[in-house]
């Protein structure tokens, strides 16, 4: 497994990193975004999904579980399972059904849902960090397949 730390400053330099993954994540990648509450987690989705294209609204699918985006016939899913109560009720949401080879997972408090979701090609590991004074985030990359060190290895060049 291979890692990229960066601190992020501010919501641009989040934005701006979502951005350099979004350029670099190819069809059927699954990314697990992992933090506490307010970390940034959605605003690294709205980064992604506005880097490809998007231009509305981006909001935390809390009560759906799933909200689905389409930009250039690219099929992209935000999951945000924070409000799931057990593991298996995205299982009887039908989530496995989102997991393809064609379409690109972002799915927010992974942990929740533990062993009903494919393994993480990138997981992305958001914290509150201050460094000279500044309240910033700290955000480690870990790739744990081909996909996500493809990113990983672009993010560093």
């Amino acid at each position: 497994m291979s890692s990229y730390s960066v601190f992020l400053k501010n919501e641009e330099a989040q934005l701006q990193l979502a951005a350099a993954i979004a350029i670099n994540t190819q069809p059927g990648t699954v990314i697990f975004l992992d933090g506490e509450l307010g970390t940034g987690k959605t605003t690294l989705v709205r980064g992604f999904l506005q880097a490809l294209g998007f231009q509305g609204n981006v909001k935390s699918p809390t009560y759906t579980l799933v909200e689905p985006y389409i930009i250039d016939k690219q099929q992209i899913y935000h999951f945000d399972l924070y409000r799931l109560g057990t593991p298996d009720e995205l299982e009887y949401a039908g989530g496995r059904d989102y997991f393809d080879h064609h379409s690109i997972c972002l799915i927010e408090w992974p942990d929740k849902a533990e062993g009903y979701l494919p393994a993480a090609d990138l997981l992305c590991q958001l914290s509150y960090q201050n460094k000279a004074g500044v309240q910033g985030r700290r955000c480690v990359l870990s790739a744990n397949t081909d996909k996500g060190l493809i990113i990983l290895d672009n993010l560093s060049n």
